[in-house]
């Protein structure tokens, strides 16, 4: 009886993870996370997995199973569900944490909130969630008891010895399940290229304090909202030095609601208030915990580092502690922003000039550590762009795994009796973009158009034209928009063109239907404009009919 992992996200990339298990004809998905746009998708608010085939198989598809709360792996689990509202299990964190965004959606989901170590069963599916460190609350890694074997999927991990909340990475479990024998381990490889072992989180408890107690002014903190241990740290440090607390951002304010509500944050209720009344407080009393630390245009951090934050503006006697490192792709963003916090004077902190930040993500020699618990029949480095799998991979073949595979987006795996293999571009992989409220209308040739009114701008071509007579009545109008600083003697030269373009037709009695106007109209002024400026911006004919 064969099993199955197919891969609709999260190799060759940072987001999306999302793949589906595959056992007696039956579907389960673990994890349904997002990506956030790269700079050349205009307009894009997210990125999905495509789950379209899914869909057609509706009546199989039985549940999802989250590793943890984290965007890149809930974030599109809200828009699946509005398509195919299914049971989801995880952590009590995990699924509170995605339970705001689906009922946002105005879906009523189906949520499971299940305690690690135990085993679930759900149709023919057998599985545990496994405690791992991770730098959001409750992570966890996912086995799974099948007809051909155990598969074991690490989630995000580190092995961190001494975690915030005492919750290390499960090895004996893990240990155990490499005993029973594992066929298949899929692991984390988001740092495979890093030597060594990653920090303990709590080894920032010490600069976060100094950095707290030796501020002069207002502390603004900046890192993700999710990140509840070191939301947790910061505002530690701020109680100790006598600050008040503010959130400042609606995602801070989502996740340190449920955070609290769940017991894994602690902060003392009147020790937080709203970011009106901080603001009142003498500036060595402040701490602001906010959002922003990618460097998106418009959050917090953001409009504060260029003036325009209705609650904050920045001088020199502000501390700015950004405890966070950008997301690949994000980093001229979060260049950009460091730079104008510098501007207005305020001491700036961030992950290459302090100890304000480790990442969540398991180090070359914890990976070695894994794999050598584990002790894996095959092995599929996921989670990262390519260079991290590849990384990966050269470290399971260093520990003599028999069987390694570096995956991509639309591959599956898999195990049928004696024999793993893998089965290339199975299933579709493609991004599918929220652009607005709609999810799936934009489509690649839409960005390559927008792509190219950004490069080359647009200009705009009104005219009224007598149809009957091929005759101009008036125009042509001439508008342009980002297409170049002085244009004015360009724009006349393609009007010329136009109007003698127009008049050609008359003398040739040529037919002066509404879309033969268009492209006579289109092509007379984008020659001009080519070969005035070697440019080629979006002509658009507005073409009037008299």
């Amino acid at each position: 009886m064969t099993v199955e992992v197919s891969f609709l996200g999260g190799l060759g990339e940072i987001g999306r993870n999302c793949a589906a298990i595959e056992i007696k004809g039956k579907l389960a998905l673990i994890d349904c996370g997002l990506m956030f746009p790269e700079e050349d998708m205009l307009g894009v608010d997210l990125v999905f997995p495509d789950w379209s085939w899914l869909l057609e198989r509706a009546e199989d598809v039985e549940c999802v199973i989250l590793t943890h709360g984290h965007e890149d792996h809930v974030g599109s689990l809200a828009y699946f569900l509005n398509d195919l509202n299914v049971p989801v299990y995880g952590t009590e964190l995990s699924v509170e944490l995605a339970r705001g965004r689906i009922e946002e959606l105005g879906v009523d989901p189906d949520l499971r909130a299940t305690e690690t170590n135990e085993w679930i069963e759900h149709g023919p599916f057998k599985f545990m969630l496994v405690p791992v460190s991770h730098s959001i609350p409750q992570g966890a890694g996912v086995a799974f008891d099948t007809p051909e074997g155990l598969i074991v999927h690490s989630g995000d991990f580190k092995l961190d010895p001494t975690p915030i909340d005492s919750t290390p990475t499960d090895l004996p479990t893990f240990a155990h399940l490499g005993r029973r024998g594992v066929r298949l381990l899929l692991a984390d490889s988001t740092n495979a290229e890093r030597t060594g072992f990653v920090p303990s989180e709590r080894s920032l408890a010490g600069p976060i304090e100094r950095i707290v107690h030796t501020a002069p002014g207002r502390v603004i903190a900046a890192c993700f909202a999710s990140h509840v241990h070191r939301v947790q740290q910061i505002a530690d440090a701020a109680l100790d030095d006598g600050r008040t607390i503010a959130f400042l951002g609606r995602s801070m304010h989502r996740v340190t609601g449920v955070g609290s509500r769940l017991g894994v944050l602690d902060i003392p209720p009147d020790r937080i208030v709203d970011v009106e009344d901080l603001v009142g407080l003498p500036a060595d009393r402040q701490m602001l915990i906010t959002t922003g630390a990618q460097g998106e245009p418009f959050a917090a951090l953001s409009l504060m580092a260029s003036g325009s934050s209705k609650f904050v503006e920045l001088n020199e006697t502000d501390t700015v502690l950004i405890s966070a490192t950008p997301i690949p792709g994000n980093e001229r963003a979060v260049s950009r922003v460091i730079s104008k916090l510098h501007r207005t004077g305020a001491r700036v902190y961030h992950g290459r000039n302090a100890h304000v930040h480790v990442s969540g993500h398991a180090a070359q020699e914890e990976l070695k550590t894994f794999i050598n618990v584990i002790r894996p029949d095959a092995y599929i480095p996921i989670h990262g762009e390519y260079r991290h799998l590849s990384a990966n991979a050269d470290l399971a073949e260093e520990m003599k795994v028999p069987l390694v595979f570096v995956l991509e987006d639309g591959d599956r795996v898999v195990l049928d009796g004696e024999d793993t293999f893998v089965e290339r571009r199975a299933v579709p992989a493609g991004y599918v973009y929220l652009d607005g409220s709609g999810v799936g209308d934009t489509k690649r040739a839409v960005l390559r158009r927008r792509r190219h009114l950004a490069d080359e701008g647009v200009v705009v071509i009104t005219i009224g034209v007598n149809v009957d007579r091929c005759l101009i009545e008036y125009g042509p109008i001439m508008d342009s928009h980002g297409f170049m600083d002085e244009p004015d003697a360009v724009l006349a030269k393609a009007a010329d063109a136009v109007r003698a373009a127009i008049q050609k037709m008359a003398e040739k009695g040529r037919k002066t239907d509404h879309s033969a106007l268009q492209q006579t109209v289109r092509q007379a002024a984008s020659t001009i404009i080519r070969s005035e400026t070697s440019r080629r911006p979006v002509v658009l004919p507005l073409i009037l009919e008299t």
